[in-house]
């Protein structure tokens, strides 16, 4: 359950620190679907246990989905299900991304690469940075980066000044002391450079993320990337990027990665970024606080999305009601057989009004239903500025004015006024244009997989667990139909549902005429999934029903403080840090369980099998409450 609610001093740093807030390519039939596991969606959830207006997390969310609602109806396996806690912390999530050739990705090593020692010995001479700088004056730069520094600056008087050791002084502050800000003042006839904290006096608001970045000396034969590990805690990684891009002065498209990672999780995956040294960015983890970098090595090619080959999970369930009997059956069941592939709920967003009714509304090209959904008033979950800004647009249908109530214009409901106060409400396809192609394209996919989760649940309830007649399997390149004579060669882990899209075909027993019968319900053509505009047409994309994890363990633990760690994290590691110890007589029990899945899979729902319980945050919330009360 990603979660991924706008905060006014996000974790992740320091206070202060600096921080703000893919064309389509024909691809050759069949499209196997890849989305990013455990995907972001586009709309903001609060954080637990917030209360605003007087109204509990708990309060809110009974407005929120249930899996029901979203078409996640059935299981495969026939044990007893058990309760529990799932993400009562981010600390029971843990997620290690499997990289392209197969190795699980940690953070084990802060040092910067031996070649680049190498590289800055061959490098031409020229002036050393580090002596620009006193000792006394790199202590106080270095109490002025962690806030330590009463004054807010510090002065640095330049001895036999002239305009090259001037700018000597402010590469060194800035090369060696990230987040710092530098500027000449005169003072009694001296030029003094001042350094400052980019975030003291919203000084940050003059910092252009769109600068380039400084030209600095690039060996020949050094790769043009530098390939890292980043390990974030709390923290979404387009949230971690824009804090590294603030602090290096770099735009965030100078990052590349594989896939994107939950947000209320402990997460480590491979980052590369365009020409800039290992030493630039060991320097961050002296300031920054829950996001980590290292493993750092020079590539000459930047990293893509979906070259991933998976994710590793590390899973903790505190407060289980099942057996140990009951537990062993479930995780083998898991091992052996695995799970319905269902889009998780994060899938769908949080508020009372779901994704996939927008994706609906764009795909009927109804575009004033698309903005009365997005921009309308609704109960639930919602921050007080967003509810003020949908109170004015019900009021008046004035985007300025509603776009006035909003402090961050870059939500998804700030950039469809901007649009509509730009463009006018006659020039709603424009307008809502604004809105980032990914954003916009994940509501017409939220669509697309409600309709594969219900149709999966009714491949499922008639058929049950073994191939049949009519069910369509992956041949290369090829979508197949099944004969009757093929289907006993099959088995279930071999068959593929389809997304809806005009270049997919669909199972020729009765479960694939549903299809036509949701889509007619929905008065949308499923012989016409082609939209004036391009960006909306589905092709559509074949996905495995049934996915079996692989390297499945499992312990029952017992533990007597709930408010500690159960899982040993990287960073903990790092540190040095004893792994966590359990009591034979602790008088809480939690299930820890680790498993491998493949791209776009949802950890949740494998999690979801073993429980035999609902995953949303509405359930899951009751079941906090219930627990802490």
């Amino acid at each position: 359950m990603a979660e991924s609610e706008p905060v006014l001093v996000q974790v992740g740093e320091k206070r202060g620190c600096p921080e703000d807030e893919e064309k389509d390519t024909p691809s050759k039939k069949p499209r196997v679907e890849n989305n990013h596991q455990d995907e972001e969606e586009p709309e903001g959830e609060a954080d637990d246990g917030e209360e605003e207006n007087g109204e509990t997390f708990a309060d809110m969310m009974k407005h929120g989905l249930t899996e029901l609602d979203v078409g996640i109806l059935k299981y495969v396996s026939d044990h007893e299900g058990f309760s529990g806690i799932l993400k009562e912390r981010y600390s029971d999530f843990v997620v290690h991304e499997i990289n392209k050739q197969g190795k699980i990705v940690h953070l084990d090593d802060l040092s910067i690469p031996a070649e680049a020692a190498e590289e800055v010995a061959e490098a031409p001479q020229l002036p050393e940075e580090t002596e620009v700088l006193t000792e006394e004056q790199k202590k106080q730069l270095g109490e002025l980066q962690l806030f330590r520094n009463k004054e807010g600056n510090v002065s640095i008087e330049v001895i036999d000044d002239t305009k090259e050791k001037r700018t000597l002084v402010h590469k060194a502050i800035k090369t060696q002391f990230p987040g710092l800000e530098t500027k000449t003042e005169e003072k009694d006839g001296r030029k003094l450079i001042v350094a400052y904290h980019t975030a003291g006096k919203k000084a940050l608001a003059e910092v252009k993320t769109t600068a380039a970045p400084r030209k600095h000396f690039w060996p020949k034969n050094r790769g043009s990337f530098c390939h890292f590990v980043l390990y974030k805690e709390n923290k979404d990684t387009m949230d971690a990027i824009n804090v590294l891009s603030k602090f290096l002065r770099l735009r965030p498209n100078m990052f590349s990665y594989m896939g994107t990672k939950d947000k209320r999780a402990i997460t480590v995956q491979e980052i590369a970024v365009l020409k800039i040294t290992a030493e630039r960015l060991a320097h961050l983890n002296k300031c920054l606080m829950n996001l980590k970098v290292g493993n750092f090595c020079y590539k000459n090619h930047p990293l893509k999305l979906g070259e991933l080959q998976g994710n590793h999970f590390t899973v903790v369930i505190r407060n289980i009601s099942g057996t140990d009997e009951q537990v062993h059956k479930a995780l083998t069941s898991l091992r052996q057989t695995g799970f319905i592939n269902y889009y998780g709920m994060q899938r769908f967003g949080t508020t009372a009004v779901p994704t996939y009714q927008v994706g609906r509304a764009i795909l009927k090209n109804d575009w004033n239903e698309v903005v009365d959904l997005i921009l309308k008033p609704r109960p639930g979950a919602e921050k007080e500025f967003l509810v003020r800004c949908r109170e004015e647009w019900a009021k008046t249908q004035d985007p300025e004015a509603s776009l006035k109530k909003l402090p961050n214009k870059r939500c998804v409901e700030g950039q469809l006024l901007r649009g509509l106060s730009m463009y006018g409400k006659k020039n709603i396809v424009t307008a809502f244009g604004l809105i980032p192609r990914n954003n916009r394209l994940m509501y017409i996919h939220s669509y697309q997989s409600v309709v594969w989760n219900t149709m999966v649940s009714r491949r499922i309830e008639a058929f049950g667990l073994k191939a049949v007649e009519g069910d369509i399997v992956l041949k290369g390149t090829t979508a197949h139909l099944l004969s009757a004579e093929e289907a006993e060669s099959h088995s279930i882990h071999d068959i593929v549902m389809p997304l809806p899209g005009f270049d997919v075909i669909y199972p020729s027993h009765h479960v694939g005429k549903g299809y036509r019968e949701l889509l007619s319900a929905d008065k949308l053509d499923i012989d016409n999934m082609r939209h004036k505009v391009k960006d909306y047409s589905l092709a559509g994309a074949y996905r495995r029903i049934i996915i079996r994890p692989s390297d499945v363990s499992w312990e029952v633990i017992k533990y007597d403080d709930p408010r500690i760690s159960l899982v040993h994290s990287d960073f903990e590691k790092l540190e040095n840090k004893p792994a966590p110890v359990f009591s034979k007589e602790g008088k809480h029990r939690a299930l820890r369980m680790e498993f491998s899945l493949p791209p776009s899979t949802y950890a949740t729902m494998a999690i979801r099998e073993v429980l035999k319980l609902d995953t949303s945050i509405k359930k899951q919330t009751q079941l906090n409450t219930t627990w802490f009360n």
